[in-house]
């Protein structure tokens, strides 16, 4: 029956990516503008003479293989947990085999002038003190010069989720605080199936005091439309992407 699609939900997310992996490349394509227009925003603030990235939640690693290309770097290493979701890296360059969670257990010695954590990876995180280990171990993976780009997906996005849903999601926040208050169903469409499994989306406040917890400094926030890809003035008019530095 046209409509109905099989449900299939997985508690863990590197499994739902091990689901959507074979049809990676087009839910991608989908999002195009958008994700086209974050990979234009970091190369503009690259730093200068830099020569490594580390891309967490690398999907395919065709995004970290882009900026890469159009910021000079050399040097890419791909962290991705879901063994169906790459292969083999574009580029040759190396796996690490982990979640973001857990890259604490890497070498210490370990540093990268760029570090990007896109499309909403920080929400596949569950719970606030994870995010805060994941961001501890990112600020200790970046160069004292170094830049770390995130972008997540705005819980006030009117643009993308409506007036009415987002003004209740506001005040929904403004009388019961809650960290959980952002846990969302995360779902794609594949084939004729319907994939799911846990998400979170931010508030700019919520991901300031992750930062602040886990010793990083904003260096500049961008807004871009989720539906088509510009640059916007207001926080409400889409995601947001962050660029961070170690803090001194």
């Amino acid at each position: 029956m046209a409509g109905v699609y099989e449900s299939q939900h997985f508690d863990d997310p590197v499994l739902a990516y091990d689901r959507i992996a074979p049809t990676y490349a087009e839910l991608a394509q989908r999002r195009e503008r958008y994700l086209r227009a974050v990979e234009r925003e970091i190369v503009r603030r690259v730093p200068q003479g830099s020569n490594s990235l580390l891309d967490i939640g690398a999907g395919d690693g065709s995004r970290a293989l882009r900026i890469a290309t159009q910021a000079g770097i050399n040097r890419i290493v791909l962290v991705e947990p879901s063994e169906k979701m790459i292969i083999q890296p574009p580029g040759g360059g190396p796996i690490w085999r982990c979640r973001a969670e857990e890259l604490q257990a890497r070498s210490p010695g370990e540093n990268f002038e760029v570090i990007t954590c896109l499309w909403n990876v920080l929400g596949h995180v569950p719970g606030t003190g994870l995010r805060v280990q994941s961001l501890c171990a990112i600020a200790n993976l970046l160069s004292g010069n170094g830049r770390f780009f995130l972008d997540i997906n705005h819980r006030y996005n009117a643009r993308s989720y409506g007036l009415i849903r987002t003004t209740a999601r506001f005040f929904y926040d403004l009388v019961l605080r809650s960290n959980s208050n952002g846990d969302v169903v995360a779902s794609w469409k594949v084939d004729e199936s319907r994939i799911s499994t846990y998400g979170h989306v931010f508030t700019d406040q919520e991901v300031m005091q992750l930062a602040r917890s886990s010793g990083l400094k904003l260096d500049d926030r961008v807004v871009i439309d989720y539906e088509d890809g510009l640059v916007r003035r207001w926080p409400f008019q889409g995601n947001l992407l962050y660029v961070f530095r170690r803090h001194s």
